[in-house]
């Protein structure tokens, strides 16, 4: 059972440290912390990434969330051997690679007003796997992380959320008066827009995959802060359902870790991580533009891969690719060792 699930939702009345401090000192409440341990798992299926959700039989079992675990100082010798027994106990997956993503530890981000049970402090991390381990579950469900972010899918050209829905209300935020409880920002909101959404004459940057799902949060545009309350989501009315929500702030971990995955294939040789052991380019090419959204050019980026000696030809050949035979390729590890950031340092094309 997923043990996120026994905790509640955030408080969202209460804006500054001050505020809060006076909040407990006044019901006469003991500080207590505990720490939890959120995976995003990030496979590629049919050409399609994937990460991997669990629900359970609590209040939020038709909501998807990450697999999740205390970490108990007793029962787990370290933070990351705790994570992997709670991921093998919920989903029957042993995970290979595996990175810390961040600490998630805002206040209220799993309690409701008038909550006393102790804050919960989780952190995220980052594992990839191989499809043909991906396949092999026993319980949790692949989904596409698009189904969560569907403005992140550039693969078709631009989304068409983004023309239809996200831009023109971002464009009404901007406008409006900020509401009681709005965050101050050093940057005005048309610039923030700019920068993560590329309007204006903004280029969209891939991996601003955090910052934008923030932004959405903060306008009231996703359905995680009509569900804590958020003014600026309750001043919107109805609203079209911009991506599948999480339970708590899972979807703002996944977020982090598909923003983490986008950056560190460009100078780690992480995107391998993802591939069976021998693979077509077109194969390999088709994973990358799956993680970072976008189109590819073909030839550049055979041309990259090849000169940066990411890879070599195992001599064998792939027969059933719908067309002629294609060259078999592997990974070539020494290319960790030759160069200090050896990734698939790809140019996007976007139309």
């Amino acid at each position: 059972m997923v043990a996120d699930m026994n905790f509640k939702r955030r408080i969202h009345d209460v804006d500054d440290d001050a505020e809060a401090a006076h909040h407990l000192a006044s019901r006469n409440e003991p500080a207590g912390i505990e720490i939890g341990l959120n995976a995003a798992i990030v496979a590629v299926i049919d050409d399609e990434p994937v990460v991997l959700v669990i629900r359970s039989d609590s209040d939020h079992a038709n909501v998807d969330g990450l697999p999740f675990g205390p970490f108990s100082p007793v029962a787990h010798r370290t933070l990351e051997s705790g994570l992997r027994t709670w991921v093998e106990e919920q989903t029957g997956l042993g995970l290979g690679y595996v990175e810390q993503l961040y600490t998630f530890g805002d206040r209220g981000r799993l309690a409701e007003p008038n909550d006393a049970s102790m804050h919960m402090v989780s952190i995220g991390y980052l594992a990839l796997t191989e499809t043909g381990h991906a396949r092999d579950l026993a319980h949790g469900s692949w989904r596409s992380w698009y189904q969560y972010f569907p403005w992140e899918d550039w693969r078709k050209g631009k989304p068409e959320i983004l023309s239809a829905e996200i831009e023109p209300r971002l464009k009404q935020w901007i406008q409006s008066p900020a509401s009681r409880s709005a965050p101050i920002r050093p940057v005005p909101r048309e610039d923030r827009v700019r920068i993560c959404f590329g309007l204006d004459g903004g280029a969209w940057d891939e991996e601003k995959v955090l910052d934008r799902f923030e932004l959405l949060f903060e306008a009231g545009l996703v359905e995680e802060a009509r569900r804590d309350g958020r003014e600026s989501a309750l001043a919107w009315g109805s609203l079209p359902r911009l991506g599948t929500p999480m339970v708590f702030d899972h979807r703002r971990i996944l977020a982090t870790a598909i923003g983490r995955v986008r950056a560190k294939i460009k100078y780690r040789p992480v995107i391998f991580e993802l591939m069976p052991d021998d693979f077509t380019l077109f194969e390999l090419q088709k994973t990358v533009e799956a993680i970072l959204g976008p189109h590819l050019h073909k030839q550049n980026f055979r041309r990259l891969v090849e000169s940066a000696g990411l890879v070599e030809p195992t001599g064998e050949v792939k027969t059933q690719t719908g067309g002629r035979p294609a060259k078999l390729f592997r990974f070539r590890r020494e290319v960790v060792l030759e160069r200090p950031a050896p990734g698939v340092r790809v140019k996007a094309v976007r139309v």
